[in-house]
């Protein structure tokens, strides 16, 4: 495999105890996270920065799916990021939004093939030494399932909500009902649940239906005691937006599809401000702590 991994920066005088800092320059950390893949969490994640920064936000996103990054695409970036003083990464800019990914560091062609440890310290040092300028918004496109990448963040970083996105199918809430009682056995709050793909529009007549079932996100929601933060429908200006690396909040952002993603973004900040959240001061980390059942 072709890598430059390498040339994320090691910091001299980095602390050796992560678990005890905040990440520089964000405020509030935000996990986007699915049981299951290929429900959409990715083009969700984009667009909710693309709508928090609409309404006046810093929004960056770190992209967490080491073994599938999708953010370089979806915001249409290339390249490698610059070096800050050869002591941390600058974050690529992809329509206004602060962005790094392993997408940034590893050839598209090449899998990355690590183990545990190496994905865990690949994301930490992408968190930690990535020179993230001043943010209320750090969302963080998590991979599917509860594996490393979930419990660091969980031990490592002081997350301030997750988020779960969900399909109205039976199979995918099954596992985002796993991904939800991950948080709440590793004290994450988490503010809401999203369901994607909640109908679908043709594109000829307009006709609306739910072909993956009705309710589901919102009947988990109530099961869980939290709350259904909005619906999204499955419309191809999504899907070829992010194709395209224009997401639909860019190429469309007074449309209906924008409307919907910025209700759900406007919803996540007001559960987020409601919440009494760890705080992100380097000073006072109230980390989160894994209880093991």
């Amino acid at each position: 495999m072709t890598s430059r991994i390498s040339q994320i920066p090691t910091s001299a005088n980095r602390s050796a105890n992560l678990e005890q800092r905040a990440i520089p320059g964000v405020k509030h950390l935000i996990a986007i996270a699915s049981g299951k893949g290929g429900v959409g969490k990715s083009t969700t994640t984009t667009n909710l920065a693309l709508a928090l920064k609409a309404q006046g936000a810093r929004v960056g996103i770190l992209d967490a799916d080491l073994y599938g990054p999708s953010q370089p695409r979806m915001l249409g970036l290339e390249g490698t990021p610059e070096s800050a003083g050869g002591q941390r990464l600058k974050p690529m800019q992809g329509h206004g939004l602060q962005t790094m990914s392993i997408g940034f560091l590893v050839d598209d062609a090449s899998p990355v093939i690590w183990r545990g440890p190496m994905v865990t310290q690949a994301l930490t040092r992408l968190a930690y030494e990535t020179q993230w300028d001043n943010l209320d918004y750090l969302l963080v496109d998590m991979p599917p399932g509860t594996g490393d990448i979930h419990l660091t963040m969980a031990q490592r970083m002081p997350v301030s909500g997750a988020v779960i996105v969900t399909t109205p199918q039976d199979i995918a809430l099954l596992d985002a009902r796993k991904g939800l009682a991950m948080f709440e056995k590793v004290n994450v709050p988490v503010l809401g649940i999203i369901e994607n793909m909640s109908t679908h529009i043709c594109s000829e007549c307009g006709h609306e239906e739910h072909i993956f079932g009705e309710g589901g996100a919102r009947r988990m929601a109530e099961d869980a005691g939290t709350a259904l933060l909005g619906e999204l429908p499955l419309h191809i200006h999504i899907r070829t937006g992010s194709d395209a690396g224009i997401p639909v909040m860019v190429s469309d952002p007074r449309g209906p599809l924008a409307t919907a993603y910025n209700i759900i973004a406007t919803a996540m900040a007001h559960k987020l401000d409601t919440l009494s959240a760890p705080s992100t001061d380097a000073r006072e980390p109230a980390m989160p702590t894994i209880v093991m059942e």
